[in-house]
């Protein structure tokens, strides 16, 4: 993981096969990917009834890709969901501390179904 200025921290993940740059964020229920990546991780979209809120921007509307496959270093599954939903807000307030977008947020469902610690002293994550 990669500490970022805006105290974030950003890791490279692979979804169905596809480099993506996604920021863990502990606070945030579900792990996202905006729906501009939909075609570049080769998502399969549903329809969702679910609105989304953070960061400052609330009932946003959602889709779902389910059953995907991820992978970071070594680590990977093929049973990956993703709510999908817009996440310019996100982009923008990176783009003010000059850092570059990211596709996606990781966040609590992953971080609790893979038991991950995260070791902030050595910036990286660990998970099972």
């Amino acid at each position: 993981m990669k500490k970022l200025v805006s105290g974030h921290y950003r890791l490279t993940a692979k979804i169905n096969n596809r480099k993506g740059i996604f920021i863990v964020d502990t606070g945030a229920s579900t792990s996202c990917i905006g729906f501009e990546s939909i075609d570049y991780f080769f998502l399969k979209n549903e329809k969702s009834e679910v609105t989304a809120a953070g960061a400052g921007a609330v009932n946003m509307k959602t889709e779902v890709a389910r059953k995907n496959h991820i992978s970071i270093g070594t680590w990977q599954s093929k049973n990956m969901d993703f709510v999908l939903f817009d996440l310019s807000h996100v982009n923008e307030a990176l783009q003010q501390v000059a850092e570059d977008p990211v596709h996606g947020i990781i966040g609590a469902d992953f971080l609790k179904s893979t038991r991950a610690v995260i070791d902030y002293g050595r910036n990286c994550m660990y998970v099972l």
